[in-house]
């Protein structure tokens, strides 16, 4: 890290922000270098500590703790690795206020609160299913959004796909909004590089079991890229084009089956995994059962 400004140094460090966030916090004196406030052009050459302090929501603004169960596959002073359910949607929004996977944590680490978002690094869409890691401490968060950025932390989803695609792949093809759709999103030339590979791990005939490999993280690139390719997941009423007789299942058939990372504290690394719920498993059983 050394050579560069702070300002360069932060947008690294703390990839999850603006850069107008940053330089709004710098200058509120939310950031410090070796405990004390700094420019945006001061040189940082590498060892010293740079801590970030959030200023909270405003009273009122706040998400609330709220008390929900909450499926643990691992927890520890830097990180918590939740297997989440169906169902269960990440962070507040519009559409969702509260009873999110954030007001849960909320509850369950009350010391959340002074992470951002709760420390939540990375999501997953409401009806997908599988772990997702929680930082438990700021410096935590930015080593997880870190190895994030650098493709160093492995995410296999299970997923099951119309149709016979072809035994493995590499689907190569930059994600971003639906200029049509704005909730959508969409393969695009202005879009993202998203990069996701691919093999198909047992074959129904009219649909596939495949195992995916994350590259990157594009909003939805999963469900994205195999209606790119023809082969829309079974379930997702959003993203089926191509599809012309689908099968049955109330929600995208996708789950984030495997986690690996760099234990932010210790270094070491980690994998988890998880078994696919039993809805999943009850259609892949009774595609097996009927051959289709």
């Amino acid at each position: 890290m050394g050579g560069l400004r702070l300002d360069q140094a932060l947008a690294r460090l703390f990839h999850q922000y603006s850069r107008s966030r940053l330089q709004d916090w710098l200058r509120a004196g939310h950031i410090k270098v070796d405990g004390r406030a700094a420019a945006a052009r001061t040189p940082v050459n590498g060892g010293e500590e740079i801590s970030l302090t959030p200023p909270r929501l405003p009273e009122g603004g706040a998400p609330r703790a709220q008390k929900m169960p909450l499926k643990i596959a691992h927890e520890d002073a830097a990180l918590i690795v939740i297997d989440k359910p169906a169902g269960l949607v990440v962070h507040p929004g519009a559409g969702q206020p509260d009873r999110t996977l954030l007001n849960a944590l909320l509850a369950h680490a009350p010391a959340l609160a002074g992470v951002p978002r709760a420390g939540i690094v990375h999501r997953l869409d409401k009806d997908t299913s599988g772990l997702l890691v929680v930082a438990k401490t700021v410096a935590a968060q930015a080593d997880l959004v870190k190895q994030l950025a650098e493709r160093s932390m492995r995410r296999i989803y299970i997923a099951l796909v119309q149709g016979d695609p072809p035994a493995s792949g590499r689907i190569d093809a930059p994600v971003g909004r639906d200029a049509k759709a704005r909730t959508r999103m969409a393969v695009t030339h202005r879009g993202k590089p998203a990069l996701t590979t691919y093999r198909v791990l047992e074959r129904f005939g009219r649909a596939a079991l495949v195992e995916c490999r994350l590259e990157t993280g594009r909003t939805h690139q999963i469900r994205v890229h195999f209606q790119h390719i023809r082969h829309p997941l079974i379930g997702d009423t959003v993203y089926r084009r191509g599809t012309r007789h689908g099968l049955s299942f109330p929600r995208q058939a996708l789950h984030a089956a495997e986690l690996t990372l760099r234990h932010p504290s210790s270094g070491e690394q980690m994998t988890w995994r998880s078994p696919l719920p039993r809805d999943f498993k009850r259609l892949v059983d009774e595609l097996r059962a009927c051959e289709i």
